[in-house]
């Protein structure tokens, strides 16, 4: 026979199993989508270096590619039986789009070096959001792409984008892989 206190420790260390199993679970998925969108950004600022004038329409394309990629990833993820990509985050994400994209053509007067620089730190920030919440690894994601975002600001000079292809789409990359071996 157990007395209380040994329930309650047994109930404690369920508890943690469960969160660990969670967190583990919310790991693959995200970065599953991390990587994928890694690859996009990565892809997207080579494209945008390579035709610098047609910078809105590949950008458009990446952002569009990496929505559908990361609802599909949801809506595969529900699909399994493993509810930790809740509907509420999706609303979330888009919310978050939307707020950026008012931020970008309505309040600011952006160049194009300032507006990929907006848009990759306003991502980060999010990432370190979520890490508040499931984990550190978003939180290491975000230091690490943000810390190389701004160096390539203010001293990539005409590298810029490719300094970026490596620096945020990189960052996405290796964060996602680095997430499945947690």
């Amino acid at each position: 026979m157990i007395d209380s206190q040994q329930a309650s420790a047994a109930l404690d260390d369920i508890n943690d199993v469960v969160w660990r199993v969670r967190q583990s679970q919310i790991y693959q998925t995200a970065s599953l989508i991390i990587t994928i969108w890694g690859v996009l950004v990565f892809a997207g600022y080579i494209a945008n270096y390579t035709w610098p004038r047609q910078g809105y329409t590949i950008w458009t394309i990446v952002n569009f590619g990496g929505l559908i990629i990361s609802v599909a990833g949801a809506v595969i993820n529900l699909r399994s039986g493993v509810r930790d990509f809740p509907f509420r985050w999706l609303i979330s994400f888009l919310l978050i789009g939307a707020f950026g994209a008012f931020c970008t053509f309505l309040l600011g007067h952006f160049g194009p070096r300032q507006i990929i620089v907006f848009w990759a730190l306003y991502g980060m920030m999010f990432y370190a959001i979520a890490g508040v919440w499931v984990g550190y690894a978003f939180i290491v994601i975000a230091a690490c792409t943000t810390a190389l975002t701004l160096i390539s600001y203010y001293y990539a000079g005409p590298a810029f984008l490719l300094w970026m292809a490596v620096a945020h789409g990189g960052g996405l990359v290796a964060g996602g892989l680095w997430m499945r071996r947690i």
